[in-house]
């Protein structure tokens, strides 16, 4: 298909494992990717989440340039509020210089996201209900908003800035970030400095986001391209796409909209297969949305064995209700529906499975059928 497949991965534990295997199982499946034809790598930016290894994407990132040799790699996406543009600009700067014309600088709001998620949970109506938009499962909201306000989230946010510090406006940081990329940054008093690496550095600036706000009306108002996360918040991936295509407005880097979306996806040989090797999805879920953090993903005979409430399934059901599973027809089926109904340019996709030999060939038989 015309539509290029990328990747979305986590470097994630598994229950057994630990940070060292989940970040060599990523280096093998980035090479793997390569092979196999996939158009972009990206790796996300978690904290405190036991079973996460992507905490720093720069890093994680010269790590995996280094045994790859031409697949665009990416950050989806580094924090805004967790940084400043000077110390983005330069760690993307530094990739840029070492292998050149390969990075996409892929940015989310973070602390901004959260303070807006407890506003409108004081003021919500209730929400929308589950619908079926052209074969495209649309569920209903989640709210973040009592993780957001729990004393472990605060504890979180305390450790990841600087005491008293605000992050800036997202407009205001991409402000600072073009700056510097051009270099030299002036101060409008006859001073300027210059990014050393980072001023010059060939990178596709790219915003992330999971509803039609800030972030997709942002990204269209400054001709950028942006990815819209079905994985994460399928509730609003039509309303993100539409805001971000609304709002765009043509620039030096783009000439009309360009909108990625993700999907979380589990191939296998046949469906009952990818049923079972996805069973631990739901649980690894659950430790996400109780505010504790991705827990490493479970093996298909610990997760059998976890007793389920009402509730615990309710806390679920939209993300393991919109994950892909099953054969390679199956899932090209149901990426070529999220495509369609999106308007997708490009669809991201992320896997997870407890054996690293299932994640790698589900993989290799979502590309092969995506190209067939």
């Amino acid at each position: 298909m015309s539509v290029p497949l990328s990747i979305l991965d986590l470097a994630p534990l598994v229950a057994g494992g630990d940070v060292g295997d989940a970040l060599r199982r990523t280096l093998d499946l980035a090479r793997s990717a390569e092979q196999f034809g996939y158009h972009r790598y990206w790796v996300a930016e978690h904290h405190f989440t036991p079973g996460v290894a992507s905490a720093q994407p720069a890093l994680l990132l010269g790590q995996i340039a280094a045994v790859t040799e031409h697949i665009r790699l990416g950050s989806g996406a580094v924090q805004t509020g967790h940084q400043t543009a000077l110390s983005i600009v330069e760690q993307f700067g530094l990739l840029d210089a070492l292998y050149p014309g390969r990075f996409d600088l892929g940015l989310g709001r973070s602390g901004q996201a959260k303070k807006e998620a407890l506003r409108a949970a004081a003021s919500a109506a209730e929400p929308a209900e589950e619908q079926v938009i052209d074969g495209l499962l649309i569920p209903k909201p989640f709210s973040w908003a009592p993780i957001f306000a729990s004393e472990r989230t605060a504890l979180v946010s305390s450790l990841l800035s600087q005491p008293g510090a605000e992050p800036l406006a997202l407009n205001e940081i991409l402000d600072q970030i073009d700056g510097l990329l051009a270099g030299p940054y002036p101060d409008g008093k006859g001073n300027e400095v210059t990014a050393v690496p980072g001023a010059g550095a060939d990178l596709q600036v790219w915003l992330l986001g999971s509803s039609g706000g800030e972030s997709a009306r942002t990204a269209g108002a400054r001709g950028l391209p942006f990815a819209a996360n079905y994985h994460v918040a399928p509730a609003k991936v039509v309303e993100a796409a539409r805001a971000y295509r609304e709002s765009f407005v043509p620039s030096a880097t783009l000439s009309e909209p360009h909108l990625m979306v993700s999907a979380d996806v589990v191939v296998a040989e046949d469906d009952e297969t990818a049923r079972r090797l996805a069973a631990p999805y739901a649980l690894w879920v659950r430790s996400i949305r109780t505010g504790l953090g991705a827990v490493p993903f479970p093996s298909e005979e610990q997760a059998a064995a976890v007793e389920w409430t009402d509730h615990d399934r309710a806390l679920v059901a939209d993300r393991v209700a919109t994950q892909f599973v099953g054969s390679p027809a199956t899932v090209v089926a149901k990426l070529e529906t999220l495509r369609r109904v999106t308007g997708a340019d490009e669809l991201l996709v992320t896997t997870i499975t407890h054996r690293h030999a299932d994640r790698v060939r589900s993989f290799e038989l979502l590309a092969k059928e995506w190209a067939g």
